[in-house]
């Protein structure tokens, strides 16, 4: 079946899309006012942007968590619940570390729910964990996670992995995983802001100086840039 020029039979598909960064692409199609740029990319091109794509989404969300976490003002800030049935900060960082070290370690090759994983004990805090361990438990998560990525190739993208033993394709998996991240890491930011409260620095663009950020650059800062 084909729908807009993409075949709903290959996941892949989208990766063929229409780029306005894309090498290739008309200067004169590109520009503020204009609101989609159509041009013709090849496969790999469009796999190549994405891996590069990938990448960058993950290092933002890590540099957005760990400058989130840098501002949380008191130890005991990091393992305050907001209610009885919420996550601490230092919980949902376990949390985070559990999951990417199973999900990124030995990537292609094993199932992502590892079996030495204890996903409900990443939700428990028996023995609080000091600001070090918690920093260091993000650390370590993240680089088993950007290791296995930044291996990728063009090619990896059509593999299949599997995940509970339900199979999914390497640009699948990425894209759950890239989400999983981004959900978590907005509640370490939200929860960091409040402790924080006036002392705050923004991590984005802060309120009323959106006139000042008008020219593009995520490519170049990213989502956690000044």
């Amino acid at each position: 079946m084909i729908l807009a020029g993409f075949s709903l039979a290959d996941p892949l598909s989208p990766l063929m899309a229409f780029s306005a960064s894309a090498p290739g692409i008309p200067a004169n199609s590109r520009g503020p006012d204009s609101h989609a740029t159509i041009a013709p990319m090849s496969t790999s091109a469009a796999e190549t942007a994405f891996l590069t794509d990938i990448v960058r989404t993950f290092r933002n969300y890590e540099a957005l968590g760990r400058r989130a976490l840098a501002q949380v003002p008191a130890d005991s800030d990091l393992h305050a619940l907001l209610d009885p049935a919420s996550n601490s900060i230092a919980i949902t960082v376990k949390h985070v570390a559990g999951n990417l070290r199973s999900r990124f370690r030995d990537f292609l090759t094993t199932d992502g729910e590892k079996p030495d994983r204890d996903r409900d004990s990443e939700f428990e805090m028996p023995v609080m964990m000091s600001r070090e361990e918690v920093l260091e438990a993000w650390k370590a998560g993240w680089a088993t996670a950007l290791e296995s990525i930044e291996a990728l190739t063009v090619h990896d993208l059509h593999r299949t992995i599997y995940i509970r033993g339900e199979a999914f394709l390497v640009i699948e998996a990425l894209l759950r995983s890239a989400t999983h991240v981004a959900y978590h890491v907005g509640q370490i930011v939200c929860l960091a802001r409040h402790f924080a409260g006036p002392q705050w620095t923004s991590l984005s663009i802060p309120k009323g100086q959106s006139a000042a950020y008008a020219a593009g650059d995520f490519k170049a800062k990213g989502l956690a840039g000044p």
